[in-house]
């Protein structure tokens, strides 16, 4: 019992990005025994964002590992404690809610859902066979192994473009692949890559395969309304086709879209009382840092009243 009642928050939160930090800096500056579980560096998809432009308060832009470090240095100021691991399941338990991973369980009376997304998969053959040697989903991770090499981009929002623009750095060459036959990024992200001499484009165009040895070698292209199909050959295939929710180990707790993020009302309250989700695993228009923020403030806020009434 006494073990128990020494894993027992007030605040649980999973997921260590920018909603989640922003959270725990609000529950534990109210004196919330606030704990955070993370499976990876805290920051989420931020620390890999070479350049932040829109983030209010950085008017050169700052990097994603930057922004990430001050972040969390700033939420374990006032207490929030932090561990590493995954969260695999979650259920309740009378009053409280209980957290499982793979090292252990956790209770709390509040929960806060922060695991956000993750890239979509082409799914076509070759991707898994392929990834780590030849595909990335991550131009700052993986952009200085390409030097000089000739690669694909695939996709056509903003993260695709972005990223093809940090890549022109390093390659020698670079062809955006595209389904539709007009960009739908921000402007700005356009006007960039349509003037930069080491982008080209095909149109219309989707991946079928990825093909190889020990790496990728080239790329089966299919044009979706000439119907033609031809190789491409390619040192490198990067993929940002849009994001997943990461909500899985949620299974049917609370209520979801067909989408898999999480539906909330304006407070950040799930369909369970007690349970509360924020940035971009969570329903709604805008999935950006300050968006993240926001959610987070409004989350940890939301789930320091109900325990207040409780």
């Amino acid at each position: 019992m006494e073990e128990k009642q020494a894993r027992i928050y007030d605040v649980i939160i999973i997921g260590g990005g920018p909603a989640g930090m922003t959270a725990g800096l609000y529950t534990s500056r109210a004196r919330l025994r606030t704990l955070l579980i993370d499976n990876g560096l805290f920051g989420g998809q931020m620390t890999t964002t070479e350049l932040i432009e829109n983030y209010p308060g950085f008017p050169q832009g700052v990097s994603g590992e930057e922004l990430s470090r001050l972040m969390e240095e700033q939420a374990k100021r006032f207490g929030m404690e932090a561990i590493s691991d995954e969260v695999t399941e979650v259920s309740l338990e009378k009053d409280l809610k209980r957290v499982k991973t793979y090292e252990g369980e956790f209770f709390c009376r509040a929960l806060i859902i922060c695991t956000g997304t993750e890239y979509r998969k082409l799914g076509v053959p070759g991707e898994e066979k392929f990834k780590g040697r030849g595909i990335s989903y991550c131009a700052t991770c993986d952009g200085a192994f390409f030097k000089d090499s000739r690669i694909i981009v695939v996709g056509g929002g903003d993260s695709a473009l972005t990223e093809a623009l940090f890549l022109t750095k390093f390659v020698s060459e670079l062809t955006i692949i595209h389904r539709r036959d007009a960009l739908r990024a921000t402007k700005i992200y356009q006007e960039r890559v349509l003037s930069n001499p080491k982008i080209k484009f095909l149109w219309n165009s989707v991946v079928q395969e990825i093909k190889g040895d020990s790496v990728v070698r080239s790329a089966v292209v299919k044009n979706v309304k000439t119907g033609e199909v031809k190789e491409v050959e390619t040192e490198g295939a990067f993929l940002f086709i849009g994001l997943t929710p990461r909500t899985q180990f949620l299974k049917e707790l609370v209520q979801m879209d067909e989408s898999g993020y999480v539906v909330t009302n304006e407070n950040c309250e799930t369909s369970v009382k007690g349970i509360f989700a924020a940035g971009d695993c969570r329903k709604k228009l805008l999935r950006q840092i300050s968006t993240s923020v926001g959610d987070g403030a409004t989350a940890a806020f939301a789930a320091e009243k109900y325990l207040e009434e409780g």
